[in-house]
């Protein structure tokens, strides 16, 4: 049997959103019961009553700054162009293959 999809359903063992937002504030006790999450996003803080599934405001805390992508980040330089295209080894003369079409082919097709 295929896995049910509900829309609208209770997600079940889903992890808070706020665990790795970088405006949650996460209190924990001992039990699963003694926790606390506070939103620094806006102001003034707000203490949440649940576990958050989606927010508009979040913004991952494992994600990288601007400044760290600039630290990580590998300098390109502009090269000119190379020449597209197979080179010819030694032993290999250029040459040129002309193709020659004739008028009369082309007429024919167009009386037609």
């Amino acid at each position: 049997m295929g896995k049910l999809n509900m829309k609208g359903a209770t997600p079940i063992g889903s992890v808070a959103l706020c665990s790795t937002c970088t405006c949650g504030l996460i209190l924990s006790g001992f039990r699963e019961s003694e926790q606390v999450m506070i939103c620094t996003r806006v102001e003034p803080n707000l203490l949440l009553p649940f576990p958050v599934h989606e927010c508009t405001g979040y913004y991952d805390k494992n994600r990288p700054s601007w400044q760290q992508m600039q630290k990580l980040a590998i300098r390109v330089e502009d090269r000119p162009a190379k020449n597209a295209g197979f080179k010819a080894g030694l032993g290999f003369a250029e040459t040129a293959i002309s193709v020659a079409v004739s008028d009369d082919e082309d007429d024919d097709d167009n009386e037609d």
